[in-house]
């Protein structure tokens, strides 16, 4: 600090650089907010333009004219970078996507929608605008939630309510049944298949690669430890990992299993559900979520091994790729047809 400014006056200081740093932040953050907005609001006209002028009156106008690429030389030469053509057949695309402007999301920028507007069908695109707004992904994390089939899998799990409800809102974490993705992909681990691995391999590698790993898992988790010990009358036994979950006020616990789990592995989970309710909650802490996961699961195996447990007890399935899209996206349209043949 310069000699100037008197040790008296050292906190006042202190405080002052970290207002006017406040203020600079706050200005930096509404001229971003300012400048997304304009952006998308232009591209959104840009596409406007281009799709009258294909259209000359006529709706079923056919594309293919060679227009796009030569806008793009010409504009290009004009203003510069960004009217490339693959930035014009985008912004063509916004426009026809959500053909009224107030229905654009500002919290997305253009990088966002270059890759949402890649999806075709619009439940899967409104789950992924909604998605980014809760958990302000950034462009690196919606590709990867993308190819993950994220929307599917959560999908998967409820009916057709709310499947459409999932495509309005997003996924809100409410109750610990929430957190489940079915399968979890653990894709980013770079290790053999199951059966080749052991527990503690899988483990640490999740641990190594937290970023991508938390990401999968979701919002609201903070790890505690991994290896959590249990000690109970001279023995201890071990929980592969312990989260405290933000949102539901409650700790996840986790245990992976590299092939299929079996009838023992619930009861062993139970055992450090009742461990954490008796010795680790606090009075302020929502019971604990106890979650076992494995390459398999036998559905009738583990409805047995559940009946009866009064704790939040799940068992899940992960896969170390990137689930088939066709897959998924038949057992989806399997079960919208079939609620729509119910009503």
């Amino acid at each position: 600090m310069d000699n100037a400014i008197e040790k008296s006056t050292a906190a006042q200081y202190d405080k002052l650089i970290c207002d006017i740093g406040q203020l600079i932040t706050s200005a930096r953050d509404k001229v971003a907010v300012e400048v997304n907005t304009t952006l998308l609001d232009t591209y959104w006209e840009i596409g406007r333009y281009i799709v009258e002028f294909e259209q000359n009156g006529n709706a079923r106008a056919e594309y293919g004219t060679g227009l796009l690429k030569q806008l793009a030389h010409d504009l290009t030469l004009s203003y510069g970078a960004g009217f490339n053509h693959f930035n014009l057949v985008y912004m063509r695309k916004l426009y026809q996507t959500f053909e009224k402007s107030r229905t654009l999301s500002y919290k997305l920028s253009w990088s966002h929608y270059t890759e949402i507007l890649k999806i075709d069908d619009e439940l899967e695109r409104n789950f992924y605008i909604r998605q980014c707004e809760l958990e302000r992904w950034n462009v690196r994390e919606l590709k990867r939630q993308m190819r993950s089939m994220l929307f599917h899998r959560i999908a998967l799990s409820k009916d057709k309510e709310g499947v459409l409800e999932l495509a309005k809102e997003g996924q809100h974490v409410q109750e610990p049944r929430d957190l489940l993705k079915e399968p979890f992909v653990w894709e980013f681990v770079d290790l053999p298949t199951p059966e080749r691995m052991m527990e503690l391999d899988l483990e640490h590698e999740l641990v190594h690669k937290f970023a991508d790993f938390m990401l999968e898992m979701g919002r609201g988790f903070c790890l505690m430890k991994e290896q959590y010990s249990i000690p109970i009358n001279g023995d201890t036994y071990h929980c592969d990992l312990v989260f405290y979950h933000a949102i539901l006020k409650c700790y996840v616990l986790i245990d992976l299993k590299r092939g299929e789990i079996r009838h023992e592995d619930i009861g062993q989970m139970n055992f450090y559900l009742n461990y954490f309710r008796h010795e680790v909650c606090q009075s302020d802490d929502n019971p604990p979520v106890g979650i076992v996961l494995g390459a398999r699961k036998d559905d009738l195996v583990m409805q047995y091994a559940m009946e009866g447990i009064s704790n939040q007890l799940f068992a899940g399935k992960y896969q170390l790729f990137l689930p088939k899209r066709e897959e998924l996206q038949k057992h989806l349209d399997m079960l919208l047809e079939e609620a729509e043949r119910n009503i």
